[in-house]
């Protein structure tokens, strides 16, 4: 494990528990090594490599996109397990340039080492729920390599989902699930035979086993329905409406049978289906254009005695904390929130970009409050190191007591609103997804 790597290894861990509270993964492998290419969604851009490294067991290699590697972030690239991919528009010689990458990659699990691959090659600019087609890079590799050490060591290509509530939402959720091992060795016969043809065949495998472990809605056109009934029912993968008492694995697989039934229908057929859609649509249309927010309407709804006392007692708990959290690091938090901001044209890089820097600037920011701890407040190098470390804790609370002022200030404003034509409209279209879906995906309440 290179330099690098083992720092984020150990202290992503801790970063990402505060930006995704709510952690749940299912069936990670135990071992550290384990000669496996792990095909991933990649609905999240950089933030999936970090989740996915972070977050499991195994040690892994990624392929990384050429563009990013310089002489300037070649070393550190290197030191943190990336390796470049080349794409058609990187250059003529993207075949010979992938060639020797992809020898690498070959060392990489001879020696018994893992791979991470993106096998859909890219991310959209929109955060969507649902996988684009896998290339066949991933299983390619993992047989040229068996050729290469003459099939003496077995191989293993295994899918890995990735599923945010909203990946660039701090303090959202994650929930990452690993399918089991198909072991490439087991295919010598048919690939002596025909190789294309199992090549193609184990893609399209792979493809339903990642398919398997997210939410796939199979038409794009209907991810925003599928996000919508989940926010009604309050019971699926939405980042800001569910239901609390709900574990992160029901509120998954939620989502993904909910996805799973909208794939079946056929909705130029399902007039009813048709016209729920449609209704959600200028549903959510409506509050957006009145500049309401479903989560908090659903609280009026849900509490008609009104109570802030929860805001109220948070920020009253989290007020000295917060207090230091914003002198230590409302600076760097601001100069690293506009630096992403300015150089990144595309948003689905912000989350994760501002994680890693904020993590490194934030950590080199408040390295003289050590000393000046030790001088003017305790002479104790122990103390001194302890309140360094809780100097992010303190961000935290910041942090949280920002979000509940301003669902403090957001349901005050609401308390003062009429919302009875809203509730009224909100009433119906329960009852009419009802009366429509399966009993299955109806709110709890």
């Amino acid at each position: 494990m290179r330099l690098i790597y083992l720092i984020l290894f150990f202290t992503l861990k801790y970063t990402l528990r505060v930006f995704y509270p709510r952690q749940k993964i299912l069936n990670s492998p135990k071992k550290f090594g384990g000669r496996t290419i792990y095909v991933s969604n990649h609905s999240a851009s950089f933030m999936d490599p970090l989740v996915v490294a972070a977050l499991r067991r195994p040690i892994v290699f990624f392929m990384t996109r050429s563009d990013v590697f310089t002489p300037l972030t070649n070393p550190l690239l290197w030191a943190s397990h990336m390796l470049p991919i080349y794409r058609q528009q990187d250059g003529e010689d993207t075949k010979a340039k992938n060639e020797a990458v992809f020898a690498t990659c070959s060392r990489v699990l001879k020696y018994g080492r893992n791979l991470l691959i993106f096998g859909e090659g890219f991310t959209d600019d929109v955060f969507i729920r649902r996988l684009k087609p896998i290339k066949k890079g991933a299983v390619r590799i993992g047989f040229d390599t068996l050729q290469k050490i003459h099939w003496k060591k077995k191989i293993y290509v295994a899918a890995v989902g990735c599923n945010y509530s909203l990946p660039n939402q701090m303090r959202s959720d994650i929930l990452i699930s690993t399918s089991n091992k198909i072991c490439l060795n087991d295919y010598r016969e048919e690939y002596e035979v025909n190789p294309n043809r199992v090549i193609a065949d184990l893609t399209k495998r792979i493809e339903f086993l990642l398919q398997e472990q997210i939410t796939h809605v199979e038409v794009a056109e209907n991810a925003p329905f599928h996000e919508n009934i989940m926010i009604l029912a309050r019971r699926g993968m939405n980042a800001f409406n569910f239901d609390r008492k709900l574990s992160l694995k029901q509120r998954w697989e939620y989502s993904r049978s909910l996805a799973k039934w909208l794939n079946k229908q056929d909705f130029e057929m399902n007039e009813e289906l048709k016209e729920l859609k449609s209704d959600c649509e200028h549903y959510f249309a409506l509050l957006k254009r009145f500049k309401l927010e479903e989560q908090f309407l659903y609280w009026k709804i849900a509490h008609p005695e009104r109570s802030r006392l929860k805001e109220v007692g948070v920020m009253l708990a989290l007020a000295p904390m917060a207090v230091l959290g914003f002198l230590h690091l409302a600076l760097p938090y601001i100069l690293v929130k506009r630096f992403v901001e300015k150089s990144f044209k595309r948003k689905v890089f912000y989350g994760s970009v501002k994680l890693i820097l904020g993590q490194i600037v934030m950590g080199l920011y408040s390295i003289p409050f050590i000393f000046l701890f030790h001088a003017f407040v305790y002479p104790s190098w122990w103390l001194s190191f302890l309140y360094y470390v809780l100097i992010g804790v303190f961000g935290l609370c910041t942090y949280i007591w920002m979000i509940n002022f301003k669902e403090f200030t957001k349901k005050g404003v609401l308390n003062k609103t009429d919302i009875s034509k809203f509730a009224a409209r909100r009433t119906e279209l329960i009852e009419k997804l009802k009366s429509v879906l399966p009993e299955e995906f109806h709110p709890k309440n």
